[in-house]
């Protein structure tokens, strides 16, 4: 049982890196895009997705929260 429980946390692991990798390529696209104009078009992706959580009222709040949530815990 040992084994299945290792593997698991390896892919947990892997899976975490794989997102703080994501998040870190967001946040250097954002910085490229404010500093040499929008080359990478993700301030517009960004907005739309800001949009979509303010456009959706107490549903969209909810999604906002449990998003803060998942992304606080990195």
């Amino acid at each position: 049982m040992a084994n299945v429980s290792e593997s698991m946390n390896t892919l947990g692991g892997w899976l975490r890196d794989a997102v703080n990798l994501g998040l870190g390529l967001v946040g250097l696209a954002l910085v490229v895009d404010v500093l040499f104009g929008p080359t990478t078009n993700i301030v517009a992706n960004v907005g739309g997705v800001i949009n979509q959580f303010t456009t959706g009222g107490l549903t969209g709040l909810v999604a906002l929260i449990v998003f803060m949530v998942i992304l606080g815990r990195r």
